[in-house]
């Protein structure tokens, strides 16, 4: 992403963060992977060997995918207003440092 300007804002200064929003997209195989893993969880002692064999290998195939989402970092943009009267909003979380 291009800078498009700079602000300077002195040490120490504290604010409150009023808004946070996280960013966190479900792929496909993410919301078929807890569809598939509920079902098995909820009814899969009921079903026949045969159904729940070919359940357990669907969510096994799935699996990594939603390990590596678990594991992501997820993205949050922030609305903080800061003490000296500035309102920072739509910034990225990792920017600020809490106290």
């Amino acid at each position: 992403a291009a800078a498009v300007g700079f602000l300077a804002i002195a040490a120490g200064t504290e604010g409150t963060v009023e808004e946070v929003h996280y960013d966190r997209r479900e792929s496909t195989e993410i919301r078929e992977y807890a569809r598939l893993k509920s079902l098995l969880d909820d009814f899969g002692h009921q079903m026949p060997p045969g159904s729940r064999a070919q359940l357990e290998e669907q969510v096994a195939a799935l699996e990594p995918a939603w390990i590596a989402y678990q594991e992501a970092e997820i993205p949050v943009r922030v609305r903080v207003r800061l003490d000296n009267g500035f309102v920072l909003r739509d910034t990225a979380g990792n920017v600020f440092v809490a106290v």
